[in-house]
């Protein structure tokens, strides 16, 4: 929550203090450099995905997240040229939907996770919603 009040803070400074316009000078190695671990991300991924690894769960989130802000950037920094609607289609057509594909598959690994982990304790009920699965197991009296 502190974040949160932080984070809040430091965004009304930037909308008051931010240029409309800047030229970046590292510009090519922020972008090469972004791809490049966004390409680390992926490979990470398949490796987590074709050993078996609980770890594909992290690297799903992080793969889906680093496409997000791929996507993000791309159609913002294009607003106004002429490459607009290749960052529109791209991010419309590639990047979202394979990102909303890792979510979903880390959100269906976490439940069967669970149903596994609940099965090895000998529990035969349904998997229940994230929300009420507490963080650290079993707590007694915690409903909320």
């Amino acid at each position: 929550m502190i974040a949160c009040v932080v984070l809040m803070g430091w965004i009304i400074v930037l909308i008051l203090t931010l240029h409309r316009h800047y030229v970046a000078t590292h510009w090519r190695f922020a972008w090469v450099g972004f791809d490049v671990i966004l390409l680390a991300a992926f490979a990470l991924t398949g490796w987590a995905f074709w050993r078996g690894r609980q770890v594909v769960i992290a690297c799903l989130l992080v793969t889906a997240t680093l496409l997000c802000c791929d996507a993000w950037f791309d159609v913002i920094l294009d607003l106004g040229t002429s490459g607009l609607w290749m960052s529109l289609a791209s991010a419309a057509i590639i990047e979202l939907p394979l990102a909303f594909l890792m979510l979903s598959s880390a959100r269906r690994l976490i439940r069967l996770s669970a149903l596994v982990a609940m099965s090895l304790r000998g529990e035969d009920e349904r998997v229940p919603s994230f929300w009420r699965i507490p963080l650290l197991g079993e707590r007694e009296g915690n409903e909320g």
